[in-house]
């Protein structure tokens, strides 16, 4: 059943202060890029946040679409800043010079007690035209981004932390535990798990519906080595791409290590490392008296290779470690509410695929919001494509991330769903790059629209049936792997037919061959792979690849600058 809210008697004491448009809980990315697009384009914006900048985040490691919605988000609201967060060169240059590169996706399968066998690992390296996503050090970026806010006209509170929030027919009012009252048209909750509203309105679903468990333990390092230096592989075996040069994954049954280094681009001086370990909490509970040193510890010392990375390593700040992290909301959405991305659900950070989706939201919600301030409609109606959108953005991500998690103990059952994974990056950005495109030329917002009208928002190539099919063969087939109904060999074939059988999988990158571990597409492939999508695809991807070169001969000379 939807949540109405309750309308009340009008609270009038705010009225020194005078009606805002927006209040926003939480000063994070999404928080803060999205005061900063409201502020941008006139809307008067309150940004509470009950801590204060600069401070610790993860969701360090960026992604292809992530690039591209940040372009969007700059192009589309007029906010150049937001550029400054879209590569490592620009972070580097107008943040700070703190942020790492990330140049590859790594994958290396360990097993307890052993040294990792080379030819157990697969890697997608970036091709050149993404070669500018970076290990966002957080702290800089989402400080930065709440000043860019601030120099918009967003008032701003930090240290300062909601005790209550009530609406009534006309707006919200937002109390402080100091007292201090906030009133506007509408209330974006953008605090994360955490979130007031959830509380407030009992929207959280217990347990979380989703098939995937994991918990996570993770802090900053100084002196993490390179795995290059450690693993004691020969050259012949080892991927095209150093290790070292982008985001490593050390897969475990069920769970994987994370190293994410930000001195890896010759412009940072920084010489810290972001470490996780997220696994099934079913399969490794919390020990009961051991501290998180002591676990993460317990944990090195069954994987030597990974052991040899913190050799002399030093930890620079307390562990935050999580209980299970999945947490889903029944409702999303309300009259003149929105619990955004992180404060609605969250899954995994396997795929680096959380800013991604939150930008995606941000898009939906204000180009939603703004035309709500021009007319005065805030009613769950009008945003219903939002809590399609959400909802649908931690399906599939659960899908994809659960079938995942129960292949990483069969090498040749996670090479296949490598394949699935890692074959829709591609025309997942295409539709994008070509929507930003057409929009630089000819500023006509319906090309963001279209983006819009797809059967399965939420899905990274959303019109397509046909990947929606892929994915959701493979989820079941590794779900009967793990119910112990196929053998990891048979599920591994399944998937792997599947991925070969399909006419909409890219053939130039290597994707239907599993002995390709390590794809590296060259600038001659991304010719050839353009070619198939525009000439030789079927037809969904011949539309796709058709319409994706047509934005860029639209473009013209704007093109070069734009990708």
């Amino acid at each position: 059943m939807a949540v109405k809210t309750t309308a009340g008697a009008k609270d009038d004491s705010t009225k020194g202060k005078g009606m805002h448009d927006v209040i926003i809980l939480g000063s994070g990315l999404a928080g803060s890029v999205t005061a900063s697009i409201l502020a941008r384009n006139g809307a008067k914006v309150v940004l509470i946040d009950a801590a204060a900048h600069p401070r610790f985040a993860v969701g360090e490691s960026m992604t292809p679409q992530l690039v591209e919605w940040l372009h969007i988000l700059a192009e589309r609201y007029d906010v150049p800043e937001i550029k400054s967060l879209a590569s490592v060169n620009a972070s580097n240059r107008d943040i700070s010079p703190l942020f790492g590169t990330k140049g590859h996706f790594g994958f290396m399968r360990h097993t307890p007690g052993n040294e990792p066998d080379p030819r157990e690992a697969t890697q997608l390296a970036l091709p050149k035209i993404f070669s500018q996503n970076s290990h966002l050090f957080r702290q800089e970026s989402d400080s930065f981004m709440f000043h860019v806010a601030c120099k918009y006209g967003v008032t701003a509170r930090q240290n300062w932390r909601a005790s209550d929030v009530d609406f009534d027919d006309d707006g919200v009012t937002v109390t402080g535990q100091n007292g201090e009252k906030f009133r506007a048209k509408y209330l974006i909750d953008a605090s994360g798990v955490r979130s007031p509203l959830a509380e407030k309105f009992g929207l959280r679903e217990q347990p979380a519906r989703f098939k995937h468990h994991s918990r996570s333990m993770f802090t900053h390092y100084i002196g993490v080595k390179r795995f290059d230096d450690v693993s004691g592989h020969p050259k012949d075996l080892r991927p095209p791409v150093d290790w070292h040069n982008g985001t490593m994954h050390h897969l475990i049954d069920r769970g994987w290590f994370w190293i994410i280094p930000f001195d890896n681009h010759p412009d940072s001086k920084n010489k810290l490392c972001s470490v996780g370990l997220t696994f099934d909490e079913r399969l490794y509970p919390k020990q009961p008296g051991m501290t998180p040193d002591e676990e993460f510890e317990y944990y090195l010392d069954q994987y030597p290779a990974v052991k040899r990375q913190f050799e002399g390593a030093t930890r620079v700040r307390e562990w935050v470690s999580t209980d299970r992290l999945q947490y889903s909301s029944k409702q999303t959405i309300g009259d003149r509410w929105c619990l955004m991305s992180h404060a609605a659900g969250f899954i995994d950070p396997l795929f680096s695929r959380g800013l991604s989706n939150t930008f995606e939201v941000v898009d939906a919600l204000t180009s939603r919001l703004l035309d709500a301030l021009k007319d005065g409609d805030f009613s769950a109606e009008r945003f219903a494509y939002v809590e399609e959108l959400e909802q649908g953005l931690l399906k599939y991500n659960d899908e994809i991330v659960n079938a995942s998690f129960n292949a990483f103990s069969h090498f040749k059952l996670w090479n296949a769903v490598f394949r699935v994974w890692g074959a829709f990056i591609s025309p997942g950005v295409m539709r994008l790059t070509r929507a930003r495109l057409l929009y630089v030329r000819d500023g006509d917002p319906k090309h963001f629209k279209e983006l819009e009208d797809a059967k399965y928002p939420g899905l990274w190539w959303p019109e397509s049936d046909k990947f929606k099919n892929l994915l959701e063969a493979t989820a079941e087939t590794c779900e009967k792997f793990e119910a112990g109904v196929l053998t990891g060999d048979e599920a591994a074939d399944i998937v792997l037919k599947h991925v070969q059988d399909s006419d909409i999988v890219n053939p130039t990158f290597g994707w239907k061959d599993p002995n390709r571990r390590f794809v590296s597409p060259s600038t001659f492939t991304m010719a050839r792979f353009m070619y198939w999508a525009s000439v030789q695809g079927p037809p969904e991807m011949r539309h796709l690849g058709r319409e994706f070169l047509k934005g860029i001969l639209k473009a013209g000379s704007k093109v070069r600058k734009l990708l």
